[in-house]
């Protein structure tokens, strides 16, 4: 009798443990339980994602920059504004798709579900069609408009046109992990991301230390990984069946829900596009200083993705968090969850900032040998490390928006921080330190008005979150209707 009793403990345990496990592979429902609990255990594996996202970004520029050079690297980052700029049609589509997928999961509404997801795959489609013909054929011009220096062009083109033959794969990656994101589940897209970063890192080191291939080779590594990844989220999600049911039916355009998605979707892509436009703007004033502040400028970026993860990591868990207690019309715990979510994202940033000050010297010295560049890096880190605090503020507030369904005043609010305080400060501040080592400016233009413009950011977000209009922006609401 003994022996049975435990027994049947040890098989309670067993099936206690596998369902630990499950939940982990399964959507969560944030509308129950513990608000800080929910978001943090969804917040985990989006950091960790984020982190690994930004990790083959920078293995990209570590690998260049250790095996090809500082034009090499300088080739990369002159790219990534360009990059930015034409993908802001997937950020439209991916954000629109995420909102109202967690809103009608958390009112259990399978139909629309099902149709919101059929109907995005197919824009996704469409959209990456059209924008790999656009990228491939306006590379070149794009980055001879912005200036680019005769000595990083033809690499700075060569990457662009490669990027964009594979941003298909890109497009279904993001926006098919946006989706499981909006059903609660940000743990298998972490684990995509991270089989994405390492065939990244193995191809990277293959192509470009192995067989020589430059720039090019670490574009061929990010467009291959990119598709391995998009192919497993739609694996996965074709394969939940208990949640959604992806027929012919709901793969059929319907007008009034891609009308809704794009309404949804459109601020968050526009500005994404002002954000990018800006940086195009920036990046011309940034190539007019030399290749030194160009491969200086791709560093700083670089760690500061990482220095970023937890802020947009926060900020897409209360998106997800605050659709579904929405869609479940529950705004108690919207308020609750925006208190303890606010509270975790500015700690974690503080921490952070402070690693940032005192070892980030380390993490800029795996990108180059150069001491010139080293010493402008660290010097340049220094001046944007407060601004990481402003922007978990920020981010966290803007995604509490975004789950409710307003992604106009977080768009209105970018457009505020980057064309009337970012961009016009970067060109002043230039003007002002112009000398005769730096005829164009000093680098510390283009950070400062990073700064300033991230705590302006911060200020106003958290001004227009307190009027509350948020509030009555619900998809599901006005369905209800």
């Amino acid at each position: 009798m003994q022996v049975y009793f435990h027994k049947e403990i040890e098989r309670k345990d067993y099936f206690m443990a596998q369902n630990k496990i499950a939940q982990f592979f399964s959507p969560r429902d944030m509308t129950t339980g513990s608000t800080s609990s929910a978001i943090i255990q969804f917040t985990i594996p989006l950091l960790i994602g984020n982190i690994a996202q930004q990790l083959y970004s920078t293995v990209d520029s570590i690998v260049v920059g250790q095996y090809v050079g500082d034009n090499a690297l300088a080739a990369v980052g002159a790219s990534g504004p360009v990059t930015n700029l034409l993908l802001v049609l997937f950020v439209g589509i991916s954000t629109g798709a995420g909102i109202m997928v967690s809103q009608f999961f958390g009112a259990r509404d399978k139909q629309m579900l099902s149709k919101t997801i059929g109907n995005t795959l197919v824009m996704t489609l469409l959209a990456g069609i059209a924008m790999m013909l656009m990228g491939v054929f306006l590379s070149r011009p794009f980055l001879e408009l912005l200036d680019t220096p005769a000595e990083i062009l033809d690499m700075a083109a060569t990457y662009l046109r490669i990027i964009f033959i594979g941003i298909i794969g890109f497009a279904f990656y993001n926006i098919l992990s946006g989706i499981l994101r909006g059903l609660g589940d940000s743990f298998m897209p972490l684990v995509f991301l991270l089989v994405c970063c390492g065939l990244n890192i193995i191809l990277d080191l293959l192509f470009v230390a192995g067989l020589k291939m430059g720039v090019a080779g670490v574009a061929w590594a990010t467009i291959l990984s990119w598709a391995v990844s998009a192919v497993l989220c739609f694996i996965k999600i074709i394969r939940m069946k208990d949640e959604l049911a992806l027929t012919k039916e709901s793969l059929k355009l319907d007008g009034h829900l891609c009308r809704d998605l794009i309404l949804l979707g459109l601020p968050s892509g526009a500005t994404q596009a002002i954000f990018s436009l800006s940086m195009v703007v920036v990046q011309s004033l940034t190539n007019s200083m030399g290749t030194d502040v160009i491969a200086c400028n791709v560093i700083i970026m670089r760690v500061d993705g990482f220095a970023m993860m937890p802020n947009f990591s926060f900020g897409m868990a209360m998106t997800t968090f605050v659709g579904q207690n929405v869609g479940a019309n529950r705004m108690d715990r919207v308020e609750e969850g925006t208190k303890n979510g606010l509270k975790m994202g500015v700690g974690t940033a503080v921490v952070l900032v402070l690693c940032l000050v005192f070892f980030g010297k380390y993490l800029i010295e795996m990108f180059t040998r150069t001491e010139h560049l080293i010493e402008l890096s660290i010097n340049m880190l220094r001046v944007l490390a407060v601004g990481y605090v402003a922007m978990a503020v920020t981010q966290i507030l803007s995604g509490v928006m975004r789950g409710a369904g307003d992604t106009v005043s977080p768009m209105w609010i970018s457009l505020v921080t980057t064309v009337a305080i970012r961009v016009p400060l970067a060109y002043l501040f230039a003007f002002l330190t112009r000398n005769e080592a730096r005829p164009h400016g000093e680098p510390i233009a283009l950070f400062l008005s990073m700064l300033i413009s991230w705590l302006g950011g911060a200020l106003i977000t958290f001004l227009v979150y307190r009027r509350g209009k948020w509030k009555a922006k619900s998809v599901t609401k006005k369905k209800a209707r």
